[in-house]
């Protein structure tokens, strides 16, 4: 039997085989603690060295700029919670309503900490004004996270208008790049940003293994407690086999980012014209040119997203939002926040192509998709008329 066509890339991409190589590599001849004085520690040392500089050359920062961490959720929380503890005399945090919950969730911590709370509006493709930014700033302002790709649309942010505001009056500005890094051109320079967030799994790297980027001189404290490992902001001894694929990982992807457009948009756009040119009433959902290159959102009318996908599921493996969210049959509070109805909303599927997407696949996946939903739709035909 055929593996399903896969189209969930946003909630985690296969390892690249470069990656696999360079992670059993370290496996089999680095086992060394990176603190540790002697051979065997300085060339793990030595190699967490080289995926620092990988991971920073893909965002355009400085080596010393890179946190490595244990998944971006650890990395959303340092952000949030570490600049925190670092500006006591601020106590006001500005989030957008379309957050992952790992940004939400730290963010309400505060919250119940005694912080003051704005979450900003987003209009119906899902993106935020830099004016709602301006508008909900407060002389104690301490940080702005605003997400740079929403993991369910697709919808790109303005951020280096919003850190136009936020630099203006003295606010850091976080954003939330494990979408978009490795997908798209990330600049930390270019967008403004004061701190950035890097999902290594997004990219082909493992499962398990994140980054923070840190502005120097931006002012962040550890929350956890330890030894001096990353400066200090995450004690514990360093996944090096982890890191060293994500710097595999790094390395890939800045080679594939001037094809990334093309390769990634093409399936996904062919995909959206199979289906609308068969299902009439399909609707997208977020932007629809400033969004991720692989990501198609889209609702279908008269089922609902989660009854379509279980229907195709041995041709098509897909979500209906976030992983985080899968296992529920709630609307999606980003399709809420975006003013979509609730009809729309249920009826929504995320499918999300990867570098590994061809064309057979995409009209598997559509086939199987149209098909399952002219099933669905079909009005039951009618009863015939008892016989004399």
């Amino acid at each position: 039997m055929n593996e399903p066509v896969y189209l969930d890339h946003n909630a985690t991409t296969p390892v690249a085989a470069p990656v696999v190589e360079a992670m059993l590599d370290c496996l089999r001849h680095v086992s060394g603690n990176p603190s540790s004085a002697h051979q065997p520690g300085r060339r793990a040392a030595a190699l967490v060295a080289e995926s620092r500089d990988s991971v920073a050359a893909l965002i355009g920062a400085q080596a010393a700029e890179i946190i490595f961490t244990g998944c971006a959720t650890e990395a959303n929380n340092l952000a949030l919670l570490g600049v925190a503890a670092a500006r006591p005399g601020r106590r006001h945090l500005i989030i957008s309503a379309v957050e992952h919950p790992a940004v939400l969730e730290p963010a309400r911590q505060l919250e119940r900490q005694g912080w003051a709370l704005t979450v900003v509006p987003v209009d119906s493709s899902g993106r935020v004004a830099p004016a709602e930014v301006a508008a909900a700033l407060r002389p104690d302002t301490a940080l702005v996270s605003i997400m740079h790709a929403n993991n369910e649309v697709g919808t790109l942010q303005p951020i280096a208008a919003i850190a136009a505001v936020t630099r203006a009056h003295g606010v850091l500005l976080h954003t939330d790049a494990a979408q978009s890094a490795g997908k798209i051109p990330v600049d930390v320079a270019a967008l403004g940003v004061d701190l950035l967030t890097i999902a290594g799994h997004k990219f082909c790297a493992p499962k398990g293994i994140g980054a923070l980027y840190v502005r120097t001189g931006t002012p962040l404290a550890a929350i956890l407690h330890g030894a001096g490992q990353e400066r200090g902001l995450r004690p514990g001894t360093e996944n090096v086999p982890a890191i060293a694929g994500l710097g595999a990982a790094a390395r890939l992807a800045r080679e594939r980012l001037p094809e990334a457009g093309r390769s990634l948009r093409e399936p996904r756009d062919r995909l959206h014209r199979l289906l609308a040119a068969e299902i009439p009433g399909l609707a997208l959902n977020g932007h629809p040119g400033e969004r991720l290159p692989n990501t198609l959102h889209v609702s279908f009318p008269g089922v609902t997203g989660r009854e379509l996908l279980e229907a195709v599921s041995a041709d098509v493996a897909a979500a209906v939002g976030s992983a985080c969210h899968s296992g529920q049959d709630t609307v999606s509070g980003v399709l809420a926040a975006m003013g979509c109805d609730a009809a729309r909303a249920r009826g929504a599927v995320r499918l999300s192509t990867g570098w590994d997407t061809t064309g057979p696949d995409i009209e598997r996946a559509a086939q199987a998709l149209i098909a399952a939903w002219q099933k669905a739709c079909r009005p039951p035909a009618a009863a015939g008329h008892p016989a004399d």
